[in-house]
């Protein structure tokens, strides 16, 4: 198993009707077709009480059977073929079939022969003007009951789908009043944004799924990521972690969700980045999301990155440290997978120190692109583990640390890789900010020279792309200083400014 730490060392459907068939899809686990018909069919002998009336028939959502055998029918309602919104109905049966009523808030039974006096497009465009997302469209209308405490209004379901500002999707379910036209309901279909108390981070939104009635820390907008909690196990996935309120966390440690939902936000913000800023739909940019573990293992003050696992895994410290799952951890961990299925570095001597520089240089990135009050963009790696507020690393500086290289020399190489990384973590720095005293810290160079920086956005698309067009699993320091100089070249021309600061950086860490 390869792994990278931060730290050295439908169901089928069952459809039948109570008045005529109704093709139609429902998932059910577990599905039961006979649980249906007698359902159905209570309902049939209790038509008065349960609104039943000529013309309805129903579809089968799900099953749930308790330890005593009772059954709980979920069914949703249709009224002349169409839809009854606010018409399901949870069908209750004891032993022997026996009915124990049935759970809906419909207050009378739908009106039947009504027609409706407005176009679909008509409908369509109101639609649009209710929705608020920067882009939107029209996936769908549809014909409905709408049912109220008022009773059921024929109106037109209109799915208008987009994004916000933000990039946040947007499902939005529009009820317009098929005799009016005017808004009648609106609802977001997307339910995507719990709330995540951190204790890196603060207050978050985090992505989550609603499954029943609770929340996955499961982030389906972004390729599937999931939450495991480990429980202190070094294998597996554990379990995923859950909530009833859709919040994880309360901020402090004593809450297990609390550095779930710490590497939740991580990893969001870190498909979020690269998407953003690199067009890269995922690790392997192809759509789909690895996924994260905490709580692993006992005291473990380390973080790190397994492909054959395609997953991050985050300990939870011990004496003086804190849980590993910060926000440039995450960036930092994702990185590794990223440069697994793009350059390849191999995971020693100089491409080994290179495939560490970037993923401290990316989880820098992550962390400026997140711009999270709690945890504000720097130069630091990992500043936010350790109680006594050092950090592992330093980009300004990288020696600071003790063992780091600022430098290039012949036995950089033989350093550990998370020491070797100094060299281009350097580069980066002096690239990004500039040589000298800044707000971000002082950096020196290696030839006394001075360099001038280009900012963060345009020395991350140059090592993006050195990364994914250029390097090899064996590239080394002066490989990398060519494979950077052909992607500013790419980006900006041959002999810009760009290109240029590229040259000085490099030649300022003594790669020339």
């Amino acid at each position: 198993m390869r792994r990278t730490t931060l730290l050295g060392g439908l169901a089928t459907a069952a459809l039948l009707a109570a008045a005529g068939t109704l093709p139609a899809t429902a998932s059910a686990a577990p599905v039961s077709t006979d649980a249906f018909t007698r359902a159905v069919a209570q309902l049939q002998a209790h038509s008065g009480s349960a609104l039943v009336a000529d013309g309805q028939s129903f579809t089968l959502k799900n099953v749930q059977t308790d330890a005593d055998g009772t059954e709980h029918v979920r069914l949703n309602r249709y009224a002349d073929g169409l839809p009854v919104l606010g018409g399901d109905t949870v069908v209750h049966l004891g032993k022997g079939n026996t009915w124990k009523g049935a759970s809906q808030s419909l207050a009378a039974a739908p009106t039947r022969g009504a027609k409706a006096r407005v176009s679909a497009a008509t409908a369509g465009r109101v639609a649009l003007a209710a929705s608020t997302a920067a882009t939107r469209r029209v996936d769908g209308t549809q014909l409905v009951h709408d049912a109220d405490a008022a009773g059921t209004t024929l109106a037109y379901e209109v799915v208008v789908g987009g994004a916000y500002a933000d990039g946040t999707p947007s499902e939005l379910h529009v009820l317009v009043d098929a005799t009016t036209g005017k808004v009648r309901d609106s609802w977001e279909g997307v339910q995507r944004d719990g709330t995540g108390n951190t204790f890196h981070s603060g207050t978050v939104t985090v992505g989550s799924t609603l499954s029943g009635s609770t929340y996955q820390l499961a982030d389906a907008t972004r390729g599937g990521h999931k939450t495991y909690d480990l429980n202190g196990g070094t294998s597996g996935t554990g379990t995923l972690v859950t909530s009833a309120s859709n919040v994880f966390g309360d901020g402090t440690l004593a809450n297990r969700q609390t550095a779930a939902a710490d590497a939740a936000y991580g990893a969001q913000m870190t498909w979020d980045y690269y998407k953003t800023v690199h067009g890269r739909n995922g690790i392997r940019n192809d759509g789909v999301g690895a996924y994260s573990r905490v709580h692993y293992s006992t005291n473990y003050a380390n973080a790190f990155w397994s492909d054959s696992c395609f997953c991050m895994t985050y300990g939870d410290g011990g004496s003086g440290w804190y849980p590993l799952t910060s926000l440039d951890v995450a960036g930092h961990e994702m990185t590794h997978g990223v440069t697994s299925n793009t350059a390849g570095l191999r995971y020693s001597g100089e491409s080994g120190g290179l495939n560490e520089a970037t993923s401290d240089i990316f989880g820098t990135l992550v962390e400026f692109s997140a711009a999270n009050s709690k945890d504000p963009g720097d130069y630091l790696i990992g500043e936010k583990l350790r109680s006594s507020g050092v950090p592992l690393r330093y980009m300004d500086k990288p020696s600071k640390d003790g063992s780091s290289a600022d430098c290039w020399s012949s036995s950089v190489g033989r350093l550990d890789v998370h020491y070797s990384s100094g060299v281009a973590n350097h580069f980066f720095y002096l690239l990004a900010v500039g040589s000298g005293s800044s707000s971000y810290g002082n950096s020196p160079t290696c030839n006394g020279s001075t360099v001038t920086g280009i900012g963060n956005a345009k020395a991350g698309a140059i090592w993006y792309r050195a990364l994914t067009r250029y390097m090899t699993s064996r590239t080394n320091y002066a490989g990398a200083r060519t494979a950077s100089l052909s992607a500013a070249a790419d980006l900006y021309g041959s002999g810009s400014a760009e290109y240029n600061a590229v040259a000085a950086a490099w030649s300022a860490v003594s790669v020339n």
